[in-house]
């Protein structure tokens, strides 16, 4: 039986899967490893790392393991990468020592050690707080550790990480009921039998094991003044002005015929620092701040999300009445107030609001990430009736952020903080905190490699660059995400005219916005892809992508379509906000004719007209696109409604021809360069061979050729002539010539 394998990593989709630790390997591929399911096994990356195997769907390729994001991220590789995949023992971990945000570690350790029973660690990886409840050790309490998780930490706890600091014994451990857990800053506690472990360094200085601690989260660290808030001073500003006028000057608010209370609201994309913002102005103006988590609240049963609300507003008002002025914060709103089907609690919240802000010295600041999901009644002129707005910051903002984020963090020599902020559009506050804590974790690993040659550890340029790559920004934490995997327009071959026309329609209005307001030109709005399917349209986008270091959504046609009324537009208006928030932007709307097509001729009780009206008001309406350009891809460019294809909507047109003798070639090299080819294959000739062929077609061919080699013997070590004509008669063309013929007709009549 081999020792390992090698397979390309591919990210599960499956929400079962999701950030559980768990890779899925086909039968045979677990059978040639002499492995049974829910073993542990190592994957090899740029790091080790360990997961448990699952059997995959036996009607799936043999060549990959599918792997959720954190287990993904915990190898260093990206989607499509290769990876080595070996059996590995995992040995009861007695001790467990862990480091998380101060939201995570207002769980016990008895909770947390109940969300990671069944996990297989080693020192250095990043889990989730997801159980693992596919395959559960016997007697183990899921669903206690999800209670206990979602009362505790909230409606957040899902999204949590944490990083595992130590394991006893050290390598591949399993975590169990008696498994001792214990954070990073303190004494590990767990089962009361265990041994009591020493407490370890805080934050800030490396240990004796020599792992860099990352900072703290932001929550851990003082309140920054108004002038410290890169980006946001001014909004910041602003909101003082309001509080000193309410606390300090309530008498000139009344006398100019104003009120004399303050409800504010704070908007703008998640992480951006809307919670910071309010605090840094409440020490600014001396008042006290009492929060209160909205989404914390709402998880709660109805009797004790109630209480938590009388509590929070009961201390403001408390010390309101004994002289100090005090802020309510409510963070995300919307979690207690949704604009749809508001609950009974709702109603019961806004009274309770209301008669807070009575009270002389209390004032109302409430964030939100989604405000047109926050009920309208909280609007109201005796509630909220301001509301400051928080913008992404830009690219000089980014670099202010990451210089001030890494002031007290050693630095190589020629760390260029201003490209690390060009590679990450769309990043926020959070993001790049998260970027902080993934390059001191990438730094930490490299020093404790090398602890034989000990020397002052210090984050380099490519630790940051490569935890700007594993760090998602949170405005595009949804799974329509696009992958981009490294790629550039360079990594494309041939299609020259086709790779000028995106860089001119897409690159240039993001790259070159001046150009285009120095010769008075609006720039283009979006394109449309279209071509033979399997020719490389989505491999353009994602080539696209990486070129200009851009956050693509990519959405099929038909994901947006939802039976209910209104929920389609919804989905419209919600994939265009998330662009706005991520911008620079992509909008990849992929198979549109089934998204858009022409109106009138559909019997879906009139879904598809509105979803294109929507649309289209979005593309070109009163609210004008930043930043965000719309690609969309179809090999059926007639079925589209003609309003979506004229100008200021997806004005470029754009053919993906099918690839020539010479292109299929380069795809052949392209798609091989992984695998060793025997000296009897001839990639030229056999371009020249797949006549009708589609850049996808070709591909599946490398692919039937290796897996042929693969059934002869799982010790093949090359591909050969043989195999390659084996696979060209199990893989036929797929281009249809009718269909061919139709689509350049469709591009000559365009032209």
């Amino acid at each position: 039986m081999p020792a390992e394998i090698t397979l390309v990593a591919r990210l599960a989709t499956s929400a079962v899967d999701s950030r559980r630790g768990v890779v899925r390997l086909h039968p045979e591929v677990l059978d040639a490893l002499d492995l049974r399911p829910w073993h542990a096994v190592t994957l090899t990356g740029s790091r080790v790392t360990t997961a448990l195997a699952a059997a995959a769907d036996p009607a799936g390729p043999h060549g990959q393991v599918t792997v959720d994001d954190v287990t993904l991220s915990n190898c260093g590789l990206t989607d499509g990468a290769s990876v080595v995949v070996a059996p590995a023992v995992a040995t009861a971990a007695r001790r467990v020592v862990l480091g998380g945000s101060q939201l995570a570690r207002t769980a016990t350790p008895e909770t947390i050690r109940l969300a990671l029973l069944g996990k297989v660690l080693v020192r250095g990886d990043a889990v989730s707080l997801l159980p693992q409840d596919l395959a559960p050790p016997p007697g183990s309490d899921v669903p206690a550790a999800r209670r206990s998780l979602a009362n505790t930490v909230g409606g957040g706890w899902t999204s949590e990480l944490l990083v595992v600091a130590e394991t006893e014994p050290a390598g591949v451990v399993a975590v169990q009921p008696s498994t001792v857990v214990g954070w990073l800053d303190g004494p590990a506690t767990g089962a009361p039998s265990a041994p009591a472990a020493p407490a370890l360094r805080t934050a800030g200085a490396p240990a004796a094991t020599g792992v860099i601690v990352p900072p703290p989260p932001p929550s851990a660290e003082p309140t920054p003044g108004i002038d410290e808030l890169v980006g946001n001073a001014d909004r910041a500003r602003r909101l003082v002005e309001w509080l000193e006028l309410t606390f300090r000057r309530p008498e000139l608010l009344a006398r100019l015929g104003g009120a004399a209370h303050l409800g504010v609201l704070v908007v703008g994309p998640e992480g951006v620092g809307k919670a910071t913002l309010a605090r840094s102005a409440a020490a600014a103006v001396e008042a006290g701040c009492v929060e209160l988590d909205a989404p914390s609240a709402a998880a709660l049963e109805p009797g004790a999300a109630s209480q938590r609300v009388h509590d929070a507003v009961e201390s403001a008002v408390g010390a309101a009445r004994a002289g100090r002025p005090t802020i309510l914060l409510v963070t995300d709103v919307h979690a207690l107030l949704p604009a749809a089907d508001p609950p009974p609690l709702a109603t019961l919240v806004l009274d309770v609001l209301r008669n807070a802000l009575a009270t002389p010295g209390v004032a109302l600041v409430a964030t939100t990430s989604a405000p047109e999901a926050v009920d309208p009644r909280l609007r109201g002129p005796d509630l909220v009736d301001r509301e400051l707005s928080l913008a992404l910051p830009d690219a000089r903002t980014r670099t202010d952020l990451l210089r001030r984020l890494l002031a007290s963090v050693p630095l190589a020599d020629g760390v260029d903080l201003a490209a690390v902020a060009e590679r990450a559009p769309g990043f926020v506050v959070a993001d790049l905190l998260a970027v902080r804590r993934e390059a001191a974790i990438r730094s930490a690993l490299r020093t404790t490699t090398h602890d034989d040659n000990p020397q002052e550890p210090r984050i380099q340029q490519e630790d940051l660059v490569d935890a700007v790559s594993s760090v998602r920004p949170v405005s595009m934490s949804s799974s329509e995400t696009l992958q981009t995997g490294g790629i550039g327009l360079d990594d494309v071959g041939d299609m020259t005219e086709v790779k000028q026309a995106l860089t001119e329609a897409v690159l240039w209005p993001l790259q070159y916005p001046d150009s285009f307001a120095r010769l008075g030109v609006a720039a283009p709005r979006g394109v449309l892809l279209y071509g033979p399917p399997g020719c490389g349209k989505t491999f353009l986008l994602r080539a696209l992508a990486g070129t200009g270091r851009l956050n693509v959504l990519s959405v099929k046609g038909a994901e947006l379509l939802d039976k209910y009324v209104g929920e389609s537009e919804r989905a419209v208006r919600e994939l265009f906000r998330k662009a706005s928030d991520a911008a620079p932007a992509l909008i990849f709307l992929d198979e549109v004719d089934a998204l858009a097509p022409r109106r009138g001729g559909s019997t879906d009780s009139g879904v598809a007209d509105r979803v294109v009206a929507a649309l289209l008001t979005e593309l070109d309406g009163a609210q004008p696109l930043r930043e965000v350009i719309v690609v969309g891809a179809t090999n059926r460019p007639e079925l589209i409604d003609p309003a979506l294809l004229r100008p200021g909507r997806l004005e470029r047109l754009v053919y993906v021809p099918p690839p020539d003798a010479a292109a299929r070639a380069e795809i052949l090299r392209a798609a091989g360069k992984n695998t060793p080819l025997a000296p009897d294959v001839d990639l030229d000739e056999l371009g020249a061979e797949l006549e009708g062929y589609s850049a996808a077609d070709c591909t599946a061919v490398l692919r039937e050729a290796a897996l042929t080699a693969m059934r002869e013997s799982l010790e093949a070590t090359q591909v050969t002539a043989a195999h390659i004509e084996a696979a060209r008669k199990a893989v036929p063309a797929s281009l249809d010539p009718v269909q061919l013929a139709a689509l350049e007709a469709y591009a000559s009549r365009r032209a």
